[in-house]
């Protein structure tokens, strides 16, 4: 079972469906749907932290546990669905309050302007 700001390892297909790669990403979605569905919602982490919108740096201090290999940034405008199936392991989890920072970050980028 995966729950709610939770790090985990995701196998991601190319877009030639042959091959993939592992990433890192934040599950987002509630642990409710979480347990209820074969999929989850997530946003991805990138080790490139170079400046752009919509984007939260992670370092070890925003983790109520595991560890972050480098500091990460939080692509909160990359947010997607994905199978369960496709989590590698578990690498760590985020304070609540940082869970709350991307959520509020998210809720920005949808407001009707």
């Amino acid at each position: 079972m995966i729950f709610q700001r939770d790090i985990v390892l995701l196998t991601f297909p190319f877009s030639d469906l042959e091959s993939s790669k592992v990433r890192p990403a934040i599950v987002l979605s509630n642990d409710k749907y979480n347990r209820r569905s074969e999929d989850f919602v997530a946003v991805p982490l990138t080790s490139n932290l170079k400046v752009r919108d919509y984007a939260i740096r992670i370092t070890n201090n925003e983790l109520e546990s595991g560890k972050l290999i480098v500091d990460s940034k939080v692509k909160v405008d990359r947010i997607f669905s994905v199978s369960q199936r496709l989590v590698r392991m578990k690498i760590g989890r985020i304070k609540a309050e940082v869970h709350e920072r991307i959520t509020g970050m998210l809720f920005e980028l949808l407001h009707v302007t």
